[in-house]
């Protein structure tokens, strides 16, 4: 499987984090939807793939040796031109390398920037006496913020799914909110329930998180995503 291929790959060279170019591609190959991330190893083809994706476009920084990527600087959202992606990779380099001198730099990742949405996360880590937990609710900033999450214990049912999604206190926000279009719910569930699924049939994850996922009224889009793996994979 390819995606073993990529657990594989990260435990041999002694990572425990997946960078977002393979979270992703992990992700995708389980059937769950992750916006287009490409790599760039340099200033011209960080330019060259803004073109053919086409503007605008987000750049990130693509190390597993930086974790909170918008913390050190390694994130610029928004960039219109050519021009822009240049001056952009420049600064990404200059902060993280200021913040992380001795950190492993792939490169970066573009990726078109995803149309506005209601925000939200689903998230995994293990609990010691229960094994995986998936935790849904509202995304971005909130997370830290409100701390409006929901959690069920992996294997999740349909049931679980529904259930999680409206016991959040933000669910009106999903639902339609003084007049505003309400979100594809249905798809959310099943969202929770192929990560679920994801989970389940990969023990070697440790920590799961999709934040934010972009939630719309026909469907949604993970938009980072970030993998942590167990120390004793490969034991």
């Amino acid at each position: 499987m390819a995606g073993q291929k990529i657990i594989e790959r990260a435990v041999k060279e002694g990572r425990t984090a997946l960078t977002e170019i393979e979270a992703k591609e992990l992700l995708r190959q389980a059937g769950i939807n992750v916006v287009e991330t490409r790599l760039a190893v340099s200033k011209e083809q960080a330019v060259a793939v803004s073109q053919q994706l086409g503007f605008p476009v987000v750049l990130k920084i693509v190390s597993a040796d930086v974790l909170h990527k918008t913390d050190a600087g390694g994130v610029k959202l928004g960039l219109k031109t050519a021009v822009q992606v240049g001056k952009a990779w420049d600064e990404i380099m200059k902060s993280v390398k200021k913040a992380f001198p001795n950190a492993k730099i792939e490169g970066v990742s573009v990726q078109p920037m995803a149309k506005p949405g209601v925000e939200v996360i689903i998230g995994m880590s293990k609990d010691a006496q229960f094994g995986p937990v998936l935790m849904f609710g509202l995304g971005g900033i909130f997370v830290e913020i409100i701390k409006d999450v929901s959690f069920r214990i992996v294997p999740l049912l349909k049931r679980d799914a529904k259930e999680m999604v409206r016991e959040i206190k933000g669910f009106p926000l999903l639902s339609g909110y003084r007049g505003s279009e309400p979100v594809d719910i249905e798809n959310l569930e099943n969202l929770l329930l192929k990560v679920s699924e994801f989970v389940e049939k990969t023990p070697e994850i440790k920590e799961l998180d999709l934040n934010p996922i972009f939630a719309y009224k026909d469907g949604a889009v993970a938009v980072d995503a970030r993998v942590i793996l167990e120390k004793t994979a490969a034991d």
